[in-house]
């Protein structure tokens, strides 16, 4: 399985979400998206490709999206990949959860790991949860991933579904 994203005005994504059934339109602060999970071919001429190396859930359904993107370094890429397949899956327990797709790029992007909720409140309660500190309680100390995994700073961008 692929996604695809294409980013630009809303109104110009929305034209494009028409011809593709199951199309995601995002709408951002500074940008909007149109994800498409697919077996098929890229329907875009921007090269924003990933391959889905662990999901849970649906895409359809959520009304919030956080993408977090993780530039991760050449020889890091099977651990980091190894972290995510042997993850503990708490977030799909949580109030509000939709979905979650670990997202491989095929080209120089970051990976990103993308979680759909129904609301950002479901989002905020997530990280103000037990279970997110459990999630995360190894970074940044010696059983979390080494810092020389990657190759910059992780960003998170968050956007509304648009209807």
């Amino acid at each position: 399985m692929n996604i695809y994203i294409t980013y630009g005005t809303l109104d110009y994504l929305a034209t494009y979400q028409e011809k593709y059934d199951g199309a995601l339109l995002l709408e951002g602060d500074s940008n909007s998206a149109l994800v498409i999970e697919t077996d098929g071919e890229n329907p875009f001429t921007e090269k924003h490709e990933y391959e889905v190396i662990n999901q849970r859930g649906s895409l359809s359904g959520a009304g919030f999206v956080v993408m977090n993107h993780i530039p991760v370094s050449e020889e890091g890429r099977s651990l980091f990949e190894e972290r995510f397949q042997n993850r503990a899956g708490l977030v799909e327990s949580e109030p509000g959860f939709s979905g979650i797709r670990i997202l491989r790029p095929y080209h120089q992007d970051p990976y990103i790991v993308m979680t759909l909720w129904h609301s950002h409140a479901d989002f905020t309660n997530w990280q103000q949860s037990k279970a997110y500190e459990e999630a995360h309680k190894n970074r940044g100390t010696s059983k979390g991933l080494p810092e020389t995994l990657f190759t910059g700073k992780s960003f998170v961008k968050e956007y509304m579904v648009a209807k």
